[in-house]
């Protein structure tokens, strides 16, 4: 059965080995995705939870808002996604010239894990009508790392610096509209008109 603080020594002890030993962690972990559920907690809110931060290794509850995306991103560092409940949608992108361009994609259901290399740009959708919830572990200081993130506009795919309060803004913003909808008719009317 998963466990928080095992989950935790594991992904520790695994770290040194790179990106594979991770992997084979995450997937044990999704093994018992009700197990990871009941640990973790149902999702109250979208948003961004800390699991466990280092130099060399972040874990992260990621809650993903129905029909929420991120923008373009990179994280500088290797990551293994693990999605135990709903789905992830991943477009991955590849530079060129002054932006990017899509070079891919990867749609990620429960018990489902991506890979994602130290050089890798990937945007997320969660596509569905209900929160996703997902581990994402990382092979350094998600919050601070070594060499500065990126993030590129949705819409010009210009690159900017990766600003984690926007992003945490961009989570929060995501489940008042999902809330503002739920409050709402079947017709799309506030109650009561």
């Amino acid at each position: 059965m998963f466990d928080r603080d095992h989950f935790i020594e594991d992904c520790i002890k695994a770290v040194s080995g790179g990106q594979e030993p991770i992997r084979e962690v995450v997937a044990a972990a999704l093994s018992d995705s009700a197990g990871m559920m009941s640990e973790l907690g149902e999702p109250q809110h979208a948003g961004i939870t800390p699991i466990y931060r280092a130099n060399d290794l972040t874990i992260i509850n990621f809650v993903w808002a129905p029909c929420m995306s991120l923008m373009p991103h990179n994280h500088q560092m290797f990551a293994v996604v693990g999605v135990y409940s709903g789905r992830e949608d991943n477009v991955f992108w590849r530079r060129k010239a002054t932006t990017i361009e899509a070079a891919g994609a990867q749609s990620l259901g429960a018990g489902d894990i991506a890979t994602l290399g130290r050089d890798v740009i990937h945007s997320v959708l969660n596509p569905i009508g209900k929160m996703t919830c997902a581990v994402h572990v990382y092979g350094g200081d998600f919050f601070d790392p070594e060499e500065p993130r990126s993030e590129w506009d949705h819409e010009t795919l210009i690159e900017r610096p990766w600003n984690v309060d926007e992003v945490k803004s961009l989570f929060r913003e995501a489940e008042e509209r999902f809330s503002a909808t739920k409050n709402k008719s079947p017709g799309g009317n506030p109650p009561g008109l």
